[in-house]
């Protein structure tokens, strides 16, 4: 039995200008243990889909199953199991960190759990916080509560949907690892991230979501090996000659050019010349997520890379 399973879920708001389509006919796995990314552009409806699964939202078709619970139908049972970290930074400004994270210990019906809060608050580096107001602590210190107020209740399946937007480097690494040695511990992970290299460093399957629809779902480790090539990285203040402009990425001074072999990036180089363009710093990297991403989303490899189907087996590990 998967941990979580999404069957066939679309999820459709009536506008002014009449219906739109959040999500259309989703359907995926995750595995028990399982450290499992959704990645997408803004809109792609990673969200709506975490909330569906924490019963925030309904489902206009199709049906959430957690550990087996139906989330609307067996809705107590199936959100005990999920500690979810939202995107926004919601707090209540009445009670210091460790009396917020003792009542949130009730709304599960946990009690006499100092020890686990104690170690949370070690583990998320708030122990010196915790009996500050909520009101008195910074943006990050306030995105660790969310965290240990996530999993406070110890769920077995951890959902984090954009957890270390605009936070600082030092949380970003005491989160991941803290989270990393619950996921070998047997917690399942859900992250949604728009920080790829987290993504290909931490998630052993992912999923990309574009407009409401699954259009690549495997193995980390497949999705890189399917973008196999090279990408031309270097810095020019130069403009790029009009056939090479159409397929760069360029980043403030910085152009890539994706380049499957050798022959591709001396054409590359042959015209930068030709065009005199002024190239310096020139580097060759191995193509990462963040290019299987933006291939996927530009719709150029989108069948090579969604795998089998939408559905792939829970079977499926969750080593990278």
């Amino acid at each position: 039995m998967p941990a979580v399973s999404f069957q066939s879920v679309s999820k459709t708001y009536t506008t002014p200008k009449g219906p739109f389509h959040a999500l259309s006919d989703v359907s995926l796995d995750i595995a028990e243990g399982e450290f499992f990314g959704l990645l997408g552009p803004n809109g792609a409806g990673k969200t709506t889909l975490i909330s569906i699964l924490a019963g925030l939202a309904r489902v206009t078709q199709g049906r959430v199953l957690v550990q087996g619970c139906d989330v609307q139908a067996d809705y107590a049972n199936a959100r005990r199991k999920l500690g979810v970290v939202p995107q926004e930074l919601v707090f209540d400004p009445f009670f210091n960190v460790r009396e917020a994270l003792r009542f949130q210990s009730g709304y599960f019906g946990v009690r006499h759990n100092d020890d686990w809060i104690d170690e949370l608050l070690s583990s998320l580096g708030l122990a010196d916080k915790a009996n500050a107001n909520m009101r008195q602590l910074s943006g990050g210190m306030k995105r660790r509560v969310l965290v240990a107020q996530a999993l406070v209740h110890k769920p077995p399946i951890i959902v984090l949907d954009e957890p270390t937007a605009g936070v600082d480097v030092e949380l970003r690494q005491t989160l991941w690892q803290f989270i990393a040695r619950l996921n070998k511990e047997g917690h399942t992970v859900l992250l949604t991230t728009h920080y790829l290299e987290e993504a290909e460093a931490l998630c052993g399957r992912i999923a990309m979501l574009k407009n409401g629809r699954v259009v690549a779902l495997d193995r980390t480790s497949a999705l890189l090996k399917a973008a196999s090539g090279n990408v031309l990285v270097f810095k020019t203040d130069s403009v790029l000659p009009p056939a090479l402009a159409v397929h760069a990425r360029v980043t403030g001074r910085v152009v890539q050019l994706a380049a499957q072999d050798a022959q591709d990036i001396e054409r590359h180089l042959a015209a930068l010349r030709e065009a005199g363009v002024d190239v310096q710093d020139i580097e060759i990297r191995r193509a990462d997520l963040e290019d299987v991403f933006l291939s996927v989303m530009a719709g150029t490899s989108a069948s090579n890379l969604a795998g089998a189907s939408a559905a792939a087996p829970a079977s499926m590990g969750a080593s990278a």
